[in-house]
């Protein structure tokens, strides 16, 4: 050995040397003697450097490297490592094929700012004679006090190889990093590797027997990473549709996908046929020769996925073996790229779903913002919360939050039906606790075998929170589920959860099971609101009060010249946990509400002489905001005939309200009746009836909201 390793037993470089007595004779600790190890006139090592178990099992080495990344301490004492310039003090990425440095060098930085190890990738280093020695190479951080790395080093034996590949190709559901996995295992065969993809594969689609003619390849991986010629077709790229034709109708003999080797540079420009094809597919003037593997899905016909292809210098050509060795690997990994596939086509289904459900606009007197990151980047990861804002019909508007147990296309789909189904019951007019009531009913009924999920999977103990927003009042309704408590921050500055009654989540035992409550609370013009998912406030190393306080601290912080969606990115980036276990949502909701000029409210007796002085209070308003002669017509025909109903069917002091709506005008009138009006078909001598007819056709929409005194029937008219 070169040099005494560190003291400290706790290091890597010590902790892997230590494993090298099983592969290194007895005696040659302190390296081999130069004279003793000459081999015979055969050409065979001296007997006594040989292990009582043979050459071969000789595989483990280990190199430990300064902050520098050069070589201070080596061990590459076995037979098999012969040739590994690994000189003390020099650069260890002298060691690497000139294309592989720049990724190696990553990942050696990578490890140690991180202090994450980087376990067993497949990597070639050079030999000073030029030839090459496959490895399975790992990264560990030297062990305080030393500075530095640990690379330890596994020659591999190719049936090692193949094995280490299939494994290490098979950690991904991501098809980029699929393939990406592939090619560097196929590099040990070659000096470039390159995974073309049918597009179908690439996007996730469903892959079909199909005319080839009609078929698209797009590069999907490429190694090793380095300066190409102008016109090669690099990764993400798509193999111009020559290119692709060609490549289909090699590897298909007898109508079966077989692989091909293209032996030297003359019968490549032969097939290719045109330097631009050419220029597009040999990777560099030393390219001579190409093996063509394809990528095949095992059925009655087999369908190719794409191809995999080895290119190798004029000096190099493929043996036999060597073809079998690639087919093999190939072969075995051709089912992780279309479990890619498959997983790739829920990923996007349940982004799209996710985009879907994301807010559009509160309406003119709310400003909304909103983030959702998912645990993880791929659809195993993207789950059920949710967040949603909407104007409903009367001029409120409604905020909600939800947590979906679970992740994945299962997650979203009970997220989509959940968030569907408040939004058009909150539009239908019904109260936050009554949309609970019937969303509690779902989640039972979604978990009943018989009726809806038997896949596995149970969205009971999912949460959901609702909060409606009165612009006129300047008051939140709000209703919760098992869900955590909202921020609101009001325009002085005072901040913090709001008190509401916890409740089980929904779909709860019979037993737990209470109603729904209601809780009001005033929100000042300019206050500021936040629902979010606990994803965003959890951490297990701090208690959950300690990160809603964190959050309500940040959202404090938004000032109210702020552009929400920045201070919504800024608030996420402040406070979510370094080690996060759940999607991160939020919704920030600035309430504006109207302006105190822009609407009116009268509280008048039942009697008989309501609607009277309901028409004398509007009409004197409606002048004052100079409303044209045919608007105000209809306005106090309709405020008429929804004050004579209310006397008629119902009972108590009549509320009148009108605001003042962008292009239209709203009408409100509430009572305590909790008939529900409804528009039938009124005969011709009918007289019940007919004032909703004539609401029905003076307004572009009218409906009915119900309130805890009563009901609230609205009517919007274009002004």
């Amino acid at each position: 050995m070169d040099s005494t390793p560190p003291s400290s037993s706790s290091s890597s470089f010590n902790l892997v040397s230590s494993a090298l007595g099983r592969y290194i004779p007895r005696g040659q600790a302190a390296g081999p003697d130069p004279a003793a190890s000459q081999a015979d006139p055969a050409g065979n090592p001296p007997e006594h450097d040989l292990p009582a178990t043979g050459p071969q099992e000789q595989i483990l080495g280990a190199v430990n490297l300064d902050r520098e990344l050069r070589v201070t301490h080596r061990n590459l004492d076995a037979p098999v490592f012969a040739g590994l310039d690994a000189a003390i003090g020099s650069p260890f990425v002298d060691l690497l094929p000139q294309g592989d440095v720049p990724t190696v060098t990553r990942r050696l930085r990578q490890v140690l700012e991180t202090g994450e190890a980087h376990v067993a990738r497949v990597q070639r280093l050079r030999r000073a004679d030029g030839s090459e020695l496959v490895v399975s190479m790992s990264i560990l951080p030297a062990a305080a006090p030393q500075e530095g790395l640990t690379v330890s080093v596994i020659a591999m034996a190719r049936r090692l190889h193949l094995y280490a590949a299939e494994t290490a190709i098979g950690t991904s559901l991501d098809i980029g990093e699929t393939a990406q996995s592939l090619a560097e295992s196929l590099l040990a065969w070659g000096d470039v590797a390159a995974i073309d993809l049918d597009f179908a594969v690439w996007t996730g689609e469903g892959v079909t027997e199909r005319a080839q003619g009609r078929i698209r390849l797009r590069r999907a991986a490429l190694v090793p990473d380095r300066a190409w010629p102008e016109g090669y077709v690099t990764l993400g790229e798509d193999l111009p549709s020559d290119a692709s034709r060609l490549l289909a109708q090699a590897i298909r003999r007898a109508d079966a996908p077989q692989s091909i080797v293209i032996p030297d540079r003359e019968a490549i420009e032969r097939v290719l046929g045109s330097p631009r094809l050419v220029r597009a597919l040999v990777p560099g003037e030393r390219s001579a020769g190409v093996a063509c593997v394809p990528l095949v899905l095992e059925g009655d016909p087999p369908v190719v996925l794409g191809v995999a292809e080895v290119w190798r210098r004029a000096d190099r050509p493929f043996a036999d073996s060597e073809l079998f060795d690639l087919q093999e690997l190939v072969a075995r990994t051709s089912h992780h790229v279309d479990l890619a596939r498959q997983h790739q086509r829920e990923h996007t289904q349940v982004l799209a779903l996710q985009r879907r459900l994301l807010p559009r606009s509160g309406g003119g007197t709310v400003q909304t913002a909103s983030v959702y990151q998912p645990t993880t980047p791929d659809s195993a990861g993207v789950g059920g919360d949710w967040v949603n804002s909407f104007p409903l019909p009367d001029g409120r508007t409604a905020l909600v939050v939800g947590d979906v147990v679970g992740h994945g296309l299962g997650a979203a789909a009970t997220m989509g039906q959940l968030s569907m189904e408040a939004r058009a019951l909150l539009s239908a007019g019904l109260a936050p606790d009554e949309v609970l009531e019937h969303l509690d009913e779902t989640v039972t009924l979604l978990d009943d075998a018989e009726s809806g999920l038997a896949a596995g999977y149970s969205a009971l103990g999912s949460t959901c929170c609702i909060a409606v927003y009165d612009p006129v009042s300047h008051r939140l309704a709000l209703s919760s589920a098992g869900h955590l408590p909202p921020i609101l921050v009001a325009p002085d500055g005072d901040a913090g959860p709001l008190a509401i009654h916890p409740h089980p989540g929904l779909g709860a035992e019979f037993a737990l099971r209470e109603p729904f409550g209601v809780h009001t609370f005033v929100a000042p013009p300019g206050s500021l609101l936040a629902l979010y998912t606990d994803g965003l406030v959890e951490d297990p190393a701090v208690p959950i009060d300690e990160g809603i306080g964190r959050l309500t601290r940040a959202v404090a912080a938004v000032h109210p010249w702020d552009a929400l969606p920045q201070a919504a990115r800024r608030v996420v980036a402040e406070v979510m946990p370094e080690r996060r276990r759940d999607d991160v949502t939020l919704l920030l909701a600035r309430l504006i509400g109207y302006r105190k000029g822009d609407t009116a409210t009268w509280r008048l007796p039942a009697r008989e002489d309501a609607a009277a002085r309901a028409r004398a209070l509007v009409s004197a308003l409606l002048r004052q905001w100079r409303t044209r002669d045919g608007t105000r017509d209809s306005v106090l025909l309709l405020v008429s005939e929804l004050v004579t109903n209310a006397v008629r069917h119902a009972g108590g002091p009549i509320t009148v309200r009108l605001i003042r709506a962008g292009p239209g005008l709203l009408c409100e009138v509430g009572d305590t009746g909790n008939g529900r009006p409804r528009l039938g078909r009124a005969g011709l001598l009918d007289d019940g009836g007919r004032g909703l007819h004539v609401v029905h056709r003076l307004t572009s929409r009218w409906g009915v909201r119900w309130t805890e005194t009563g009901k609230v029937v609205w009517a919007e008219v274009v002004r």
